[in-house]
């Protein structure tokens, strides 16, 4: 399925808290990391059927009311951070959303068939072998 980023944009939320890690003295003064919240359940942009599926594929990522939260606190600033947060938000619903291809089930060829065999009968008198030569193994 192919998204147009802009369409989610009216939808999303972004929120700027302090980030934790590299920056010194100065990731104590500013908000660097960014949350992107975006509801699921009340999106005017997808319907039923997609929202079931971005619900169960992206279970671990949305509360219980059906609020999809990403954080992202890579990057030193805070615009860095809004465009990795999005472009990770992107990726995860095209993902999600994209068609699963059915499996079509293939026969073995002949010759797999036959190369399994010879590999079952060559493991079969190997470990004959062993058990002949009496080397006090036993």
């Amino acid at each position: 399925m192919r998204i147009d980023p802009r369409s989610f944009l009216p939808e999303i939320r972004f929120r700027a808290v302090r980030s934790r890690g590299s920056g010194g003295q100065h990731v104590n003064k500013v908000s660097t990391k960014v949350e992107l919240t975006f509801d699921i359940v009340d999106s005017e942009r997808l319907d039923e059927g997609q929202k079931a599926t971005l619900v169960k594929k992206l279970g671990s990522r949305v509360t219980k009311n059906g609020v999809l939260r990403i954080t992202c606190d890579t990057e030193r600033s805070q615009w860095a951070n809004k465009l990795r947060v999005f472009e990770k938000f992107l990726l995860l619903v095209t993902e999600a959303l994209a068609p699963v291809k059915k499996r079509i089930p293939t026969r073995p060829s002949a010759t797999h068939k036959e190369r399994r065999l010879k590999d079952k009968k060559e493991q079969s008198e190997k470990k004959a072998r062993r058990r002949q030569s009496g080397n006090g193994y036993r």
